[in-house]
This record gives C-alpha cells, structure tokens and sequence, in this order.
C-alpha cells in the first residue's frame, strides 16, 4: 500500500493547491491514501478529509511543525492542543517532540539535510532522541539531500518515509511511502511506522504528465 506521507494545500496558506486537485492527482498516479500535514496546525486539514471521502480515497491528517531546528511531522495527535507555545515558528524542537510523544503521537524529522533559512538539522539528527522514523525520501529535496537522510536512517537504525511535500499538482505523488500491511487509520500508520512495516521511496509510477494532458 503506497502512501504520500508528507501533503500541503491551500490551507498551509503557502500556495494555491486545491485538495480535490491532490486527491484527483493522487488517484490517477495509484496512490492508495494521503496524508495532509499542513504547516502549524494538525485542525487546518480538517476539511480535506471530507473531500477525500467524497473522491474515494483515504486522506491521513498530520501536522508540519516549523522548530527551532527544522521541519518536524507529526503524526497521531487529534487537534492542535500539542502546540502549547502560542506561536507558529522556531519551536523548541526537543521539547515539541516530548509533547507529541506524551499525546500518543510520533514525530519524524522532514526532510533533515535541506538548508531551512537559519533552522536545519543535520549532524544534529545523531544527537536526537524520541523520533520514530526519517523523512529519507522528499520530493522537493535534491537527490544529494535525500541520499544523506536515508544513511541517516541506516545509521539511526529507523524507518524510513516517503513523501512528495507537495505544494502544486504536478508534484503529488514524487515520493512516497510503501506499507507492508492495509492503513485504514492513523492508528494503523502509526503502529506501522513504529514497528518499521514501511519504506520510503521515489513512487515508481510517478509521472510529470498531469490529468488533463491524457
């Protein structure tokens, strides 16, 4: 089962993807589910997921967390009491993943070797402790970016996730995440991801061509 793990729309209020547009694009490459992680805040997807059932296609709902360190996506919480700062950016970033962990949830760093203005992880992901997986396949990364975080992964000794980060429709579907067994909840993903029953990759059906030009 192939899932893009790592999801934006219009409600990250940094671009214009509509989630039908995603969830269209999604259906037609074969991708079994998504996983929307808008940027700050877990209840701003809320309404793609109704969209998803109309479409027939099982959409996921996260969060991505801007920290003091990085991108961290957090999977498994139920609203937006996790964020108990009062504000959007640099997080403190072992201190956000201890509180995903207390609510039940998992916390994988995104794409950790991209530079992100003044906040990026990097060698600094050995020194981390409470995370669940990598993010070793993202599709906005370059190549060079995504090999460093799978041998991350290796060394670290955890799963790996795949997702297209996507912001436009064209970019749905560029990386994603094969599942060992069916996910039919986040509770499914979760304990998925947990027990390693997951890889990352680069979507074997990915294509550039969208809908509308076949």
């Amino acid at each position: 089962m192939w899932i893009d793990t790592h999801c934006h729309t219009k409600y990250s209020y940094d671009n214009w993807l509509e989630p039908v547009n995603l969830i269209r694009r999604a259906k037609f490459l074969g991708i079994d589910a998504v996983c929307i992680t808008e940027h700050y805040s877990y209840e701003a997807s809320e309404p793609v997921e109704q969209i998803g059932r109309d479409e027939g296609l099982l959409v996921l709902r996260g969060v991505e967390i801007s920290t003091d360190r990085g991108h961290l996506l957090a999977y498994g919480v139920e609203d937006d009491g996790w964020n108990a700062w009062g504000r959007d950016n640099y997080l403190p970033l072992e201190e956000v993943i201890a509180r995903i962990n207390a609510l039940g949830g998992i916390c994988v760093p995104a794409h950790p070797f991209r530079e992100v203005g003044l906040a990026c992880l990097r060698k600094g992901i050995f020194d981390l402790d409470g995370i669940a997986a990598v993010e070793s396949h993202n599709g906005n990364n370059s190549e060079a970016d995504n090999q460093l975080a799978m041998l991350a992964a290796v060394r670290m000794d955890l799963p790996m996730l795949g997702g297209s980060d996507c912001h436009k429709t064209a970019a749905v579907g560029r990386c994603a995440t094969e599942f060992v067994d069916a996910i039919t909840c986040m509770a499914d993903f979760v304990a998925a991801v947990r027990t390693g029953r997951c890889r990352g990759a680069y979507f074997p059906r990915y294509t550039s061509v969208n809908m509308e030009e076949v």
